[in-house]
């Protein structure tokens, strides 16, 4: 008896005592392994993000002077007075975020051309922009306060490489130059932001990468920072000292300035900053010479991840001895009886009635009629397991059915309710072409009245018609607008009178039509229409059915103006997907509209007016413009606004020419 004992306590104690604890030592290794790999993966995304907003910083500020350059306003700007065109730049360059802004005549962008890539590149008639050094000198030539700006005294940071200097008054720059190509006038545009001390660009950083560092930081979540070097000095950061101050003029340790300035590795590991060691990102940043001239730094403070794993290494450890010490005297208790088999059924047939059916005994030590009795028992309950399962499987299979059923059901009464909504707005709309084509013949009769009586007293007064010949044509031409007016609002109540299938048409003059209806619009409040008309090919659509979408989208944009704005008009060639056609472009100068809604203005219902629209207009116009095979789109101006493009392929007969 002793030695069957001793047998079931080695073998109930052997994997608890020795075999447990090295796999759990193996799976906490593991798990400290794969969380600094976590760790080192989030550092290295948000590493990522910051130099894709650096590199979107370079992208927009090349592309704003570059529409600088090639913008009417620039054009009409050089025929001004040098004070005047200089206030210009001025103006311009404070409109669009830069710190420097100046004209490079042609000789003048010759010579810098030798100095600067980025120059040189403009000058070649291109464009370019780049993250350039620039020396005292230069920016003092440029303007005094930013030479001011990016003198930064160095303090002596802990594990910095040694240095004799005692200030950094380089400037470390976004450089962009682009061609000026006008008629009389040359040379190269040049602009800039200086990053020294640029404290929104390296917070614009640190929000988009920590969003929740607006509020103190709780458990877990990371206390990030991000810093800008020019070599191995701060120029930009939110790194503190002990003061509160931001760390500007601290240099980077020694170890890291090797590894990223000095063999261009990107830096993901550990680093002392300042002060304390953070999980931290070091990005190599380079200048137009192709030099690598600083640094772009993302990190989190490492101490409270350290402080999280040694509490977990606690909690590991204490719930294994705790498990330890509950579990021995358990099966020391167990070894002494004889009729563990027997308890063991009795608690799994509790359980059974209970209701838990996936309680089984076991494997059972003993080999003898308990131990038979045990397995059966088990196999008894598999099969009841498995029926109750089949039952309940079926159920589920009828309620998924009868869920089916019923959503089909549902959707079908949505779909028949949209169409009823439909038919009985296009009643209205059918009600209302009525009428107004009614009004519309009605006023043709007056006028007619009073076209025929002002031939009649021409006729009559002869040559003493004279004195009021002035007055009489200006009554002529108001009846001609009268007849103009009332033509179009036929044309568009009854668009099948004038033109019931589809024909080869010009945009432009479908445009000039609509302009005649909707000018009331305009006149009720202060809204300028500027309209640009390029080259564009005729397109294949039911004139009345593009009238109706033009007028729309401009009721639209001046509604969401309300009473002042600017509406923009541009019509253009246009191709898509190796296709030629013609693109009219709306754009207004309203509030836009909420990004998470730009998918659902097309939807039939959907307007921003409620009690005022149908919400079928912009829907319509998309059916109508998907038949011709066209195709709306809209998106949200950078400057404010909205902007709908209606593009519609070229008619055969234009293809055909253009082959």
């Amino acid at each position: 008896m002793t030695s069957v004992r001793l047998r079931l306590l080695v073998l109930a104690l052997l994997p608890l005592v020795v075999l447990l604890p090295l796999l759990l030592a193996l799976a906490v290794g593991r798990w400290a392994a794969n969380y600094d790999d976590v760790l080192t993966r989030n550092v290295e995304s948000d590493l990522r993000i910051a130099e894709q907003y650096l590199d979107q910083i370079l992208i927009t500020t090349g592309r704003d002077v570059t529409a600088l350059a090639r913008s009417a306003q620039l054009h009409q700007a050089t025929g001004l007075s040098p004070q005047g065109f200089q206030a210009f730049l001025n103006s311009e360059r404070a409109r669009l975020g830069l710190d420097f802004l100046y004209h490079l005549p042609p000789e003048a962008a010759r010579a810098a051309a030798r100095d600067w890539p980025v120059i040189a590149a403009a000058h070649a008639g291109g464009n370019a922009t780049e993250i350039d050094i620039f020396g005292p000198r230069q920016l003092r030539k440029i303007d005094p306060l930013l030479s001011a700006r990016a003198r930064i005294p160095l303090i002596d940071t802990e594990a910095a490489v040694p240095t004799d200097r005692i200030v950094e008054d380089r400037g470390m720059v976004v450089h962009t130059a682009t061609d000026l190509a006008l008629p009389g006038v040359g040379g190269v545009l040049v602009g800039g932001i200086l990053l020294n001390r640029n404290l929104d660009f390296i917070d614009t950083i640190n929000a988009l990468v920590y969003q929740s560092d607006a509020a103190p930081p709780e458990d877990g979540e990371r206390q990030g920072t991000a810093t800008l070097f020019l070599e191995d000095v701060r120029v930009s950061t939110n790194v503190r000292l002990f003061e509160g101050a931001r760390a500007l003029g601290t240099r980077v340790s020694a170890v890291v300035r090797r590894a990223v300035l000095d063999e261009g590795r990107t830096w993901l590991n550990r680093a002392f900053v300042v002060n304390d060691w953070y999980i931290s990102g070091y990005l190599p940043l380079t200048d137009s010479f192709g030099t690598r001239v600083g640094m772009l730094y993302v990190g989190f403070l490492e101490a409270p991840f350290v402080a999280a794993k040694r509490a977990a290494y606690w909690l590991i450890f204490g719930a294994f001895a705790g498990v330890l010490a509950l579990t021995v005297p358990l099966f020391l208790r167990l070894a002494g009886g004889i009729f563990s088999p027997l308890e063991r059924m009795t608690r799994t047939m509790q359980r059974v009635e209970a209701g838990h059916l996936e309680a089984r005994i076991g494997p059972v030590a003993a080999r003898d009629e308990i131990g038979a009795v045990a397995a059966h028992l088990d196999s008894l309950l598999d099969q009841v397991q498995e029926r109750d399962r089949a039952l309940r499987s079926w159920a589920d299979e009828l309620n998924a059915r009868v869920e089916d059923r019923t959503a089909e059901l549902r959707a079908a009464n949505q779909k028949l309710e949209a169409t009823y909504q439909q038919l009985v707005m296009s009643e209205k709309l059918a009600a209302i072409g009525e009428i107004t084509a009614g009004v519309a013949h009605e006023i043709n009769n007056p006028v007619a009245v009073i076209q025929g009586n002002l031939d009649v007293m021409r006729e009559v007064l002869g040559a003493d018609a004279e004195p009021v010949a002035t007055e009489l044509a200006l009554i002529d031409r108001q009846v001609g607008r009268i007849n103009a007016i009332v033509g179009k609002l036929l044309q568009f109540a009854r668009p099948s009178e004038f033109g019931a299938f589809e024909e080869s048409v010009d945009i432009s003059a479908v445009l000039d039509d609509c302009l005649v209806l909707v000018d009331h619009v305009f006149a009720r409040g202060d809204i300028a229409v500027n309209i640009t008309r390029d080259a564009a090919p005729d397109v294949r659509i039911n004139p009345g059915e593009l009238q109706q979408v033009i007028i729309n989208l401009i009721v639209n944009a001046a509604q969401a103006m309300e009473t002042q704005g600017r509406l923009d008009i541009r019509v253009t060639a246009a191709d898509r997907n190796g296709r030629d056609g013609a693109a009219l472009v709306v754009s207004d100068t309203g509030p836009g509209i909420d990004t998470d809604r730009l998918t659902s203005v097309f939807d039939p219902f959907y307007t921003t007016k409620p009690g005022e629209g149908t919400g079928l207009g912009l829907s319509v116009s998309q059916t109508l413009i998907r038949q011709a095979g066209g195709l709306i789109s809209v998106r949200n101006r950078a400057t404010g606004g909205a902007e709908f493009t209606v593009w519609l392929p070229a008619s055969e007969d234009q293809a055909e020419d253009a082959a």
